[in-house]
């Protein structure tokens, strides 16, 4: 596209000869009178080039160019007819012109001084342009931008950067970052200098701030050359990624959770087979030995520690991620309310609990019995964090949770606990939630409390956050999903005697042999008449060659799951009701329709299921 001239003259034979010249190079505007170029030059905002008469009627050319230049950046020549100089320099400055050529002019030179002009107009519209895409990306970007002599002197910055070294932009002008941010900002003079000797591109991340609430930023250096190649320029970029590292920091520590939760669940599936056949074991060596007080006493002993036991592994299992809870509607005000006594029981006289309740809040969706062992455990947790005594306080509220990366946005129940203790360190609380970690003396803890109530909130589809400052005390909070349903009346009957036992074949099958054996001698107990099969091969084996009325099956065993065992009978057709027994419900999936009771269970569970799912076979084979 070619550019555009205008020229300005009240003589039409020299607008006609400067039409002559020019129209093969350039698109050329013609005006006769000062006040039309004007018009002209507020409609062409693309005019690069004014060429003007000096002597027109109304306007002198110097004035025209002079009122021209308070609205318009083209560049203006003067022709003229004056013989004497000093008339010549007036106008040129009065004008702002940039060139003048005398009547008659010498074609040549009149071309190349138009040229000249319109290679300055365009140098200088592609310096407009740098400047305002540089200023539109320091006034908006949102990072810290600086560029710096070799001295280290800012000759340019946005009002981020001077924010961050707490000045106005204008006063940072011309000065050093050393000057303005004090000893602090050493470390980014010694960046610069090494990033302006080596000339290379440079990417460090750096901190700033107390520990545990440091600002950190990724700061580039990008060194800036010179024609000949020296450098004599520095830009800085500084991006704050404290979000992103805590981001980071947030997943690594989901990821971990996520490994410790599928070890503590394995290793809850193994203490549970063992805790199935000391209880077991235990129950059915208590009557042999009723005439022996001081054995009896052992025995109950021995068998207040495998429940113990049970508890510790229940724990372990509510920490794991993937362990499905119970969940249902709950009144979590009613089931704070309801823990008064447990709370006398558990605390001790030392301290006391204050409730503030938020009424009017709907159900929470959480396991009822694991969200009552989080609050007690939270609340334990807080008395021994106030060994003097004093107040914890159990509060519930209403929550509204926006761009949290742990949880859908979204209202939640809150359900907090506070204390006015000791508090937790920077470099512990970043810990606390871990399973087995824990400040206390050996034999005062398991640490499993807060694991067990970081895998709740998990598993519930919540979030667990703890705010500590050391000697002003800690608040734990855990934000659980409203539930859709009411929350569900409490059986008020008591759970009814199992049926008296009819006669039954029942094929047990487990590769663990402790428990097979416990799990057959209860049945043999009830009356019913018991086979072991070791694992599922042998298991199919007596299938072909004898009839049975129910199965008890492990769930987690080499070669052929539980699950496996169970589609291959029923594939089969033989109409043989299964039980699934289980230490981990999640070590294989289960069908919905396949019963489960989970390890460690007592002689009365298991009769119970065993008699359900016996009569429920005799009204399937009547039918």
């Amino acid at each position: 596209m070619l550019g555009t001239i205008l020229a300005v003259d009240d003589e039409p034979d020299i607008l006609i000869a400067l039409e002559d010249l020019f129209e093969d190079s350039y698109r050329v505007l013609t005006a006769s009178k000062p006040a039309e170029a004007l018009s002209i030059l507020r409609a062409e905002p693309d005019i690069a080039v004014v060429l003007s008469d000096q002597r027109m009627p109304g306007m002198t050319g110097d004035a025209l160019l002079a009122e021209a230049r308070a609205f318009h950046d083209a560049q203006a020549i003067l022709l003229t007819g004056y013989a004497d100089i000093t008339a010549v320099i007036a106008a040129l400055n009065r004008g702002g012109i940039v060139g003048y050529v005398t009547k008659p002019w010498d074609a040549g030179l009149l071309r190349g001084t138009v040229a000249q002009a319109f290679e300055r107009h365009r140098l200088g519209r592609d310096l407009a342009t740098e400047r305002a895409l540089l200023r539109g990306l320091l006034d908006h970007a949102g990072d810290a931008i600086s560029f710096k002599d070799a001295q280290g002197r800012f000759v340019r910055l946005n009002a981020r950067k001077a924010a961050l070294l707490g000045q106005d932009l204008p006063v940072c002008l011309g000065r050093r970052e050393a000057d303005l941010a004090g000893p602090k900002a050493g470390q980014n003079t010694e960046a610069d200098a090494a990033a302006l000797a080596s000339g290379a591109v440079s990417e460090t991340l750096t901190s700033d701030g107390p520990t545990g609430a440091e600002r950190w930023s990724h700061v580039t250096r990008v060194p800036i050359r010179d024609p000949g190649g020296a450098v004599t320029h520095l830009a800085v970029i500084e991006r704050d990624v404290t979000e992103q590292r805590s981001l980071e920091a947030r997943l690594r520590q989901s990821d971990k959770m996520q490994a410790l939760g599928t070890l503590a669940g394995g290793i809850a599936h193994d203490f549970n087979n063992l805790l199935t056949a000391i209880l077991g074991s235990l129950e059915l060596a208590g009557p042999k030995v009723a005439e022996l007080p001081r054995v009896q006493r052992l025995i109950e002993n021995a068998r207040g520690a495998a429940e113990r036991g049970a508890s510790l592994t229940k724990r372990l299992l509510s920490f794991s991620r993937t362990h499905d809870l119970q969940a249902r509607a709950v009144d979590v005000n009613a089931l704070i309310a309801g823990m008064s006594d447990l709370f006398g029981r558990s605390l001790g006289g030392l301290v006391s609990v204050r409730t503030e309740l938020v009424e009017g809040l709907a159900a929470a969706q959480v396991d009822p019995d694991q969200l009552e062992l989080a609050v007690l455990n939270l609340c334990i947790n807080a008395r021994d964090a106030m060994p003097e005594g004093g107040t914890i306080t159990v509060t519930t509220r209403r929550l509204s949770i926006v761009a949290d990366p742990e949880i859908a946005d979204g209202d939640y129940l809150g359900v907090g606990v506070a204390d006015e203790g000791t508090g937790i360190p920077d470099e512990i609380l970043r810990r606390v939630c871990e399973p087995f970690f824990t400040t206390k003396a050996v034999g005062q803890g398991t640490g499993l409390g807060l694991a067990m109530v970081f895998g709740l909130a998990q598993q519930s589809k919540g979030r667990l956050s703890i705010e500590s400052e050391v000697g002003r005390g800690t608040r734990v909070e855990l934000a659980l999903p409203f539930a859709v349903a009411a929350p569900e009346e409490a059986a008020a009957a008591e759970d009814a005697a199992p049926a008296a036992p009819r006669p039954a074949r029942i094929l047990v099958v487990d590769d663990d042999q402790e428990v097979r054996h416990v799990t057959a001698s209860f049945l043999a107990g009830f009356g019913y008449r018991e086979t072991e099969a070791a694992d599922g091969a042998a298991a199919l084996a007596l299938l072909e060659r004898e009839r049975f009325d129910l199965a008890v099956v492990d769930l987690a065993m080499p070669g052929m799951s539980g699950v496996e065992l169970a589609a291959e009978i029923r594939g089969r057709k033989l109409g043989l009701p299964i039980l699934i027994l289980t230490g981990h419900a999640d070590a294989v999936q289960i069908p919905d329709d396949l019963p489960v009771l989970t390890k460690p269970f007592r002689s009365g569970d298991l009769a119970s299921r065993v008699s359900g799912l016996l009569e429920d076979g005799v009204a399937a084979d009547s039918r």
